[in-house]
């Protein structure tokens, strides 16, 4: 079998920074050098090609045209690599991840995303673990056929399928969580696949989709919040797509002001749990009863990150059409909700 080739895009982060003696500050280091900082890289057996951007985003400025930015230049390349591993700031690397999921579809080869809480440059640093091994994953194959064919978060140990995905810690090297659904890989001395949570693409025409609106609004609901407020704020945001960030399995507290003004209004509603774990179920109690018949939209057990980013692609796409919107939404496009 021929070595893989991958391809290793850095887009930003703390991962790509190595220490200037000189001014003791981080700055990122020359990416075509990446076999000198890590030469550990020449005993994996695949090639490596690297790209980088030109300027490296910090992964709070990271927003959708910066994932056009990185799909676009995964796209030009798809024919001729066999994995791809992009490099990223953990931030809102959940977000980037379930964006390149709904963006790649019918995906044959793996996109990996990880990066680092230390830089590659200290000594004590999670990143070279993770970029060995995310590269490593991005190049396995069977029967000269990538095992991992959709886009994934690797990071301390752990394969988590990207749309799953939630950062949980600023500080410790595990950060990321997926709440709702299994790992696709455990890492120890072996690379261990659980190869019945992969997802299984039989279609080789692969479909890239760009192109997202911001026109989302986030309502966090707690004890004691004025309802007149909410509906007040709600009604003056231009956004057209309102996420309720509810209780539990999907229940708020309904005043008749609140219930008339679901009603009434021509924006999307959107019911998202605070809950990390579990899924919406609008009919378990009253409360959630309410929101449905007023035309709220419970999520299942897809992620905020996914929800939010899902949203933007489908109220681009479908700007005058809530059926349409709502249909897509509930459907699984790339794993992001449980069948």
């Amino acid at each position: 079998m021929k070595k893989s080739k991958v391809l290793l895009l850095y887009t930003g982060g703390t991962i790509g920074m190595i220490e200037n003696p000189v001014e003791s500050s981080l700055k990122p280091f020359n990416f075509d050098q990446i076999t000198m900082e890590v030469p550990e890289l020449n005993k994996l057996n695949c090639t490596i090609e690297t790209i980088a951007f030109e300027n490296p985003l910090d992964s709070s400025n990271m927003n959708f045209e910066s994932w056009t930015q990185i799909g676009d230049e995964i796209f030009k390349n798809y024919d001729y690599f066999d994995g791809f591993v992009v490099l990223h700031g953990t931030d809102t690397m959940s977000y980037t991840a379930s964006a390149l999921s709904l963006m790649f579809q019918n995906l044959i080869k793996p996109i990996i995303l990880t990066g680092s809480q230390l830089p590659l440059g200290q000594v004590r640093t999670d990143g070279k673990e993770n970029l060995i091994t995310a590269i490593e994953i991005a190049s396995k194959k069977r029967n000269n056929l990538s095992i991992v064919k959709e886009v994934a978060i690797y990071f301390e140990n752990q394969l988590f399928r990207g749309n799953r995905t939630t950062k949980v810690s600023s500080d410790h090297f595990d950060a990321f969580k997926s709440y709702n659904y299994p790992s696709l890989a455990d890492i120890g001395v072996e690379i261990n696949f659980n190869l019945n949570y992969l997802l299984k693409n039989k279609i080789k025409k692969i479909k890239y989709e760009k192109g997202f609106e911001p026109s989302i609004n986030i309502v966090f609901f707690y004890p004691g919040i004025i309802i007149k407020n909410v509906v007040k704020s709600i009604r003056s945001n231009s956004s057209k797509v309102v996420v309720l960030m509810s209780y539990g399995s999907g229940n708020l507290p309904i005043e008749n002001e609140l219930e008339e003004f679901l009603n009434s209004s021509k924006k999307i509603f959107l019911n998202v749990s605070q809950c990390k774990a579990g899924k919406i179920e609008q009919g378990k109690y009253e409360t959630g009863m309410q929101l449905k018949k007023a035309g709220v939209i419970g999520v299942r057990d897809m992620t905020l990150e996914t929800v939010i980013v899902k949203s933007m692609m489908l109220i681009k796409k479908y700007p005058l059409d809530k059926d349409k919107f709502t249909k897509v939404l509930l459907t699984n496009i790339a794993g992001e909700i449980s069948e």
